[in-house]
């Protein structure tokens, strides 16, 4: 009786162990799945943010062109520029000339 009672034991022994063992295992491969997945979205958030920098960055330049042009357009030099273009007036004394 008394063997019957050890094999008993030992049985449950081993049982449990493959038991905490299956679910360390499973942890561990939940674990590394969603590391992957955090991995390919840090990727996916880091080409992203390059995109919008380089965007900030055309924006700004953009910015930079828009606020020269704004300057020129209230010198006398852009003033003279749309009167000629636009308006076909000149200087006393300029000649004009015009391509076929």
């Amino acid at each position: 009786m008394r063997s019957r009672v050890a094999y008993r034991k030992r049985h449950q022994n081993r049982f449990s162990m493959f038991l905490v063992t299956l679910i360390v295992v499973m942890i561990m491969v939940i674990v590394m799945v969603k590391s992957i997945e955090l991995r390919h979205k840090i990727n996916n958030y880091t080409v992203r943010e390059e995109i919008l920098n380089s965007q900030i960055e055309a924006e700004k330049a953009r910015a930079e062109a828009i606020e020269e042009y704004r300057k020129y357009t209230q010198t006398k030099g852009y003033v003279e520029d749309v009167a000629k273009d636009k308006l076909g007036l000149m200087y006393e004394g300029e000649i004009l000339f015009k391509e076929d």
